[in-house]
């Protein structure tokens, strides 16, 4: 400090001075600081503090001349009368500046941003101005309230000092209000800057400072190491826990999109942080667990006796314990976890927190660790192999295989019912994919020799060419079986000789005299009653059939698809929404006995019942969702009334269009386009993305494409081995890692979606008894109708036992159950519980069961009985 400081001054007239001695001074360290890292929890935050006062770049120590600064920060209050602008900034300054004076203010590591709003420039300005240039912050300097607020916005500081001396110039308590209901405020200490207290008053208490947003308060004191030290004090207390917290946001938000489990708990294991995929394991939501003990929560009695033990012995000592462990999920079930307990030390070097990572255990990962607790624990009950022991996750199953005696002592279904998660792996109609699984998984758990036989089998199973056609039993010598799977799983390719003849469309019916419908905010009063009840399974959709005129698509999408946020999602009005559903709806031909409007509000509302199921709606996307809903209201668009069969034995111009493949299917779905972007007033597809529209537009086509029915053993199979299985093997706690919902897999998600608009197709029978009947009615005489037709026109019958004059309407339902209603709705139930509906379906067979015992023919029991 010895010699004369020199003085440099920059091109836009800004004064300041360096000792001339301290150009390539190191930087010393002080004792006071943790260095540029502090650690948190394990987690090490760079704060970028500045760890030492710098030497001093003023003119001197106090008493010696100090040279002024020219600013060109201007308020209205400006002593300067300068018109520059109100704000200015310190290290901007040295930007002019000889690069060796640029080098020296950089020595500091800090990102501290510091603004001061003083009315004037006066020496406590010039104090904390010149703390700021020592520490290395970043400074700027504000006169008015508006300038001040509107640069804290831009840059965030850090540290904000008011001036409270004088209250002419600005109200420093509102100013700080007005800062502080900013969102940035959240991370910021403001200094409050007061007059020393004269010594006839009493020192003022700091509450309303507190209470106007200031943290702390600093008596006037214009010395430049006072302001120093008050910044420096901050800097390493606040602000560095304010970097730490803000790194912690971070943190949590890796933590909750983080595929695997984890749970923080205190020292007295209460506790403190869930994240999702902890939530997704257990079944439990976080709010069920933060603040509870470990203890509070139930126990799996897979675990040896001493294990708990032996792991709070490891962890109480410091050391981390990783291992295999049973948890208990809030259904009740164990699951078997691979599980890595950290703890984390804190202050004092005492355990703060313990942070437990989880895994499903994978075979792979953790055989050996599995059989070694085996052997420690001797308990025999452990060792047995770890495939899926299935326990029954209904009561009660549908037992196909007994449904096969048409006896009239045959027991209700009710009574034939066995475990679910058994009878997937045994459904009735098996396929040699599915083979091919349950025999590698039999092989695994047997002797070399079982293996190599087990091989020879899959090979053998492999030459085929269709894996996933059914291979049917016994059943189908029963004609009504036999005619009916072969009706709708066939193509049709049965022609005559010479046949040419061409279906004639139906001519669309005209909806140019249909007046708009009205916003689901106005319907009359008997449609919104009934609207009313329409997230509940047992709504009457032929009960709104009736009150809208055989219109009642319009009104149920309107209120459904408001209920999803279609519109938001889509942008676009509502009045785009009902022209769209009023033209869907027109193009459905309401001469159909159930191909109809009424028919597609049907499977319209079962997938949005559907789509409210927990697990459903926690395995897809808002877009998913959407598909699901606009591929119901679609799936059957200008449906003929006539089976695929009979396009293709006919000729038909569709057939021919499609290649005699998923004729009706891919019909629906390039109508239902078509219909949408050729009328701009009606096109709900307008305003969205590009891709989103791709993406909505492949989703909505897989999903109506499902509905085809000789893909659908295909479907279910697909279903029950990606879904179920893996579902049950989490559920039962077998070594196998699985994301029983899939949400995080495309494929699954698809499967999920497919299987969904499948059920909701062909739900009649889960129905509630009266609307059951009344859709077994509706089919069967579309089917005795198509019957007529083949019959007049000289082509193959394609479903004989649908002769008005012969058919059983029981018997056909039973074998519709048996062979496409059973295993599907008992997978779907098993992903996404619906007891009512399988209640429904019970009964629903016991009537039908019932009226085929009497050999009663009609859809009801005779008058008498």
């Amino acid at each position: 400090m010895g010699c004369a400081p020199s003085i440099h001054v920059s091109q836009s007239g800004v004064i300041y001075c360096r000792d001339s001695d301290e150009s390539n001074s190191p930087r010393q360290t002080s004792s006071l600081s943790q260095g540029p890292t502090a650690p948190l929890h394990g987690l090490f935050v760079q704060t970028d503090a500045a760890d030492a006062m710098p030497p001093s770049r003023a003119a001197g120590p106090p008493g010696a001349v100090r040279v002024r600064k020219s600013r060109a920060e201007l308020g209205s209050g400006s002593s300067t009368g300068s018109s520059g602008p109100a704000v200015t900034t310190c290290r901007g300054r040295r930007r002019h500046c000889c690069s060796s004076a640029e080098a020296e203010t950089q020595t500091s590591y800090t990102s501290v941003k510091v603004l001061l709003i003083f009315a004037k420039e006066d020496s406590q300005s010039d104090g904390f101005w010149w703390a700021c240039d020592r520490a290395g912050y970043r400074c700027n300097i504000a006169r008015t309230p508006e300038s001040a607020l509107e640069c804290f916005l831009d840059k965030h500081h850090e540290i904000i000092v008011i001036d409270h001396r004088q209250s002419r110039n600005f109200d420093a308590e509102a100013v700080c209000r007005s800062i502080r209901a900013t969102n940035p405020s959240e991370h910021t200490v403001i200094l409050a800057v007061v007059s020393q207290a004269s010594d006839d008053h009493e020192e003022a208490s700091v509450l309303p400072l507190l209470h106007a947003g200031f943290n702390r308060r600093f008596m006037e004191n214009s010395s430049i190491i006072a302001c120093y030290n008050e910044l420096i004090q901050i800097e390493h207390g606040e602000v560095r826990s304010q970097f730490k917290l803000r790194a912690c946001n971070s943190v949590f938000t890796a933590l909750d999109h983080c595929h695997e489990a984890i749970e923080i708990t205190s020292d007295d294991h209460v506790i403190q942080y869930v994240n999702p995929a902890f939530e997704r394991m257990m079944g439990y939501h976080k709010g069920e667990l933060l603040g509870k003990e470990l203890a509070d929560l139930p126990k799996s009695d897979k675990n040896r006796a001493d294990l708990l033990d032996t792991i709070n012995t490891c962890i109480k000592k410091g050391k981390e314990w990783q291992g295999v462990y049973y948890a208990r999920r809030k259904s009740g079930d164990s699951i078997q976890q691979h599980v890595k307990i950290t703890p984390v030390i804190g202050q004092g070097g005492k355990i703060r927190h313990f942070v437990s990572l989880k895994k499903l255990c994978c075979a792979s990962d953790s055989n050996k660790q599995i059989h070694r607790i085996h052997r420690d624990s001797g308990d025999n009950s452990q060792t047995e192999p770890h495939s899926f022991r299935h326990k029954s996750r209904r009561k009660e199953s549908i037992d196909v295989k007994s449904i096969s005696s048409r006896g009239s002592d045959a027991p209700s279904l009710q009574n034939r019912r066995y475990p679910s998660m058994a009878r997937i792996h045994s459904m009735t109609i098996e396929a040699p994919i599915t083979k091919v699984i349950n025999i590698i998984n039999a092989a695994q758990e047997n002797s070399p020799v079982t293996v190599a036989e087990a091989l020879d089998r899959v090979l053998e199973i492999l030459r085929t060419t269709e894996l996933y056609s059914p291979q049917l039993g016994t059943k189908d010598e029963d004609p009504h079986t036999s005619d009916l799977v072969g009706g709708l799983m066939t193509d049709g390719l049965r022609r005559l000789s010479g046949n040419e003849y061409v279906f004639t469309k139906n001519v669309h019916q005209s909806h140019s005299h249909l007046s708009m419908p009205i916003t689901i905010n106005d319907v009359p009063p008997s449609i919104a009653q009934l609207l009313d009840n329409e997230e509940s399974w047992d709504f009457n959709i032929f009960e709104l059939e009736a009150v809208t005129h055989k219109r009642p698509l319009v009104y149920l999408g309107l209120k459904v698809f408001s209920r999803f946020g279609v519109c938001e999602f889509l942008n676009c009005t509502e009045t785009t929404l009902r022209a769209w559903l009023q033209v869907i709806e027109a193009n459905y031909h309401s001469s159909n006995a159930y191909h109809n409007s009424t028919h597609a509000a049907d499977v319209l509302h079962a997938t949005a019942f559907f789509l409210g199921k927990e697990r459903v709606k926690g395995s897809l996307d808002q877009l998913d969702e959407v598909a699901a809903l606009i591929a119901a209201t679609v799936h059957d668009v200008d449906h003929p009334g006539r089976t695929n069969s009979f396009l293709c034995n006919a000729g038909s111009e569709l057939a021919v269009l499609y290649n005699d493949t998923a004729v009706l299917e891919s019909h629906h779905t390039a109508l239902a386009f078509q219909l949408t972007v050729k009328d701009t007033k009606c096109n709900i597809f307008k305003n969205i993305d590009r891709n989103h529209y791709r993406t909505l537009r492949q989703a909505i086509i897989d999903m109506v494409l499902a509905t085809e029915m000789t893909k659908h053993f295909e479907h279910v199979n697909k279903f029950v081995n990606s879904i179920n299985k893996p579902l049950a093997a989490e559920s039962e706690g077998s070594d196998c890692e699985c994301n029983p919902a899939g949400k995080n897999f495309p494929e699954n998600q698809i499967l999920i979606k497919r299987m969904m608009i499948k059920c909701a197709d062909v739900a009649n029978p889960c129905r509630p008894l009266d609307l059951c009947i009344e859709w077994a009615g509706r089919i069967s005489e579309e089917y005795f109708a198509q019957t007529d037709e083949e019959k007049r026109q000289g082509l193959p019958v394609v479903m004989p036992v649908f002769d008005r004059n012969t058919c059983s309407i029981p018997k056909s339902q039973i074998s519709f159950i048996d062979y496409f209603i059973t295993d599907m709705f008992d997978a779907w139930d098993a992903f996404a519980h619906l007891p009512a509906l399988m209640q429904h379906l019970a009964d629903n067979y016991k009537h039908w069961k019932t009226l085929d015992d009497l050999k009663c023919k009609s859809l009801r029991l005779p008058s008498d009985s």
